[in-house]
Parts: structure tokens; C-alpha cells; sequence
């Protein structure tokens, strides 16, 4: 009976290769694709010390973010990997949130969300930029004179990822 695996020619070819055999990638993961999901912490911002984000179940372009002093937020894929538009929203608990901007730094492993300045489709990152307090000058009717009311001030918030434990043996 004839072996395929036992045919010098064959054996002759395939002996020139078996140290060279290269082993295919892991597919990717959830995580691989959508690297901003995961629990931050943040030594920085007392009012927010632990942030999860959770991929929505139904659409994988939204994120939930929990963990923020404003309650559970959506927030929407904008430029893949991992920086999102935070929409003007109502809260589950009733809170209104203004729009606003989160980015995850893969190389520094870091999360930086910026609510109360509008989403910069050209410059997302410019959101996280120390701009000057603007001051909005207002004339009272009744008494015409001048109030300088302070610009509302983002809330900005800054924490690293968590990193899974995974067990050695």
C-alpha cells in the first residue's frame, strides 16, 4: 500500500521547510478591536475614582460609561481605535449632561473624558487643551449694569486602565 507521508519526494520538499513553518496570529479580541473597554482608576479625580466602560450589547459603535459623577453615559465610536463623542444626554437618573469627548491613550494606558466642551470632529484631543477663562459679559436690565459671568468649566476626568491579573503558574 502507497503512503503519501512516506514518499521520499514528498519528504524530500517538505524537510526543507519545517523550521521555517510561522504560526498564524490569535484572531483578535474584543478588546483587541475596542481597546478603551475596561475599568480605570484615577488618582486625580476624587468625585470619580473607578470608570468602567461596557461595549453596548446591540450596537458595537456605542460605549456605556459608568463610574462618573453624572451617572452612566453613552458615548459614540468616532475614530476607531478608541476616541468617542460623548452626545448632549439625559441620565437614568435624570441628570442632564452636556456633550463631550473620550479618548483612551493606548500607549500611555489612559482615559481622558472631557464633558462640558463640544465634541472637535477635526481635533478631538483639543477638548483636554487649558484654554484661558472666557467671561460673558451680561447687562441687567433693571439696574443696567454689568455682570462678567465665569464660562462654565468642563469636567475633566484622567485615569489608568486596569490590567487583568492572569495567573502564572
Amino acid at each position: 500500500a502507497w503512503d503519501p507521508k512516506k514518499n521520499p519526494t514528498v519528504d524530500a520538499i517538505t524537510s526543507k521547510y519545517k523550521d521555517k513553518v510561522v504560526a498564524s496570529k490569535p484572531s483578535p479580541t474584543t478588546e483587541d478591536i475596542f481597546p478603551a473597554i475596561g475599568k480605570y482608576e484615577s488618582a486625580t479625580n476624587t468625585d470619580a475614582t473607578s470608570v468602567t466602560i461596557t461595549l453596548d450589547a446591540e450596537n458595537k459603535g456605542l460605549v456605556w460609561i459608568e463610574g462618573l459623577p453624572q451617572g452612566k453615559v453613552k458615548a459614540m465610536l468616532r475614530k476607531s481605535p478608541a476616541t468617542y463623542k460623548i452626545p448632549a444626554q439625559k441620565t437614568e437618573d435624570g441628570k442632564d449632561v452636556s456633550e463631550g469627548t473620550a479618548v483612551f491613550d493606548k500607549e500611555t494606558n489612559t482615559l481622558s473624558i472631557c464633558i462640558g466642551k463640544s465634541y472637535n470632529a477635526a481635533e478631538p484631543t483639543a477638548a483636554f487643551a487649558t484654554e484661558p477663562v472666557e467671561e460673558a459679559a451680561t447687562v441687567s436690565k433693571t439696574t443696567k449694569t454689568k455682570k462678567t459671568i465665569a464660562a462654565p468649566k468642563p469636567w475633566i476626568y484622567t485615569g489608568t486602565k486596569v490590567e487583568k491579573a492572569m495567573a502564572v503558574n
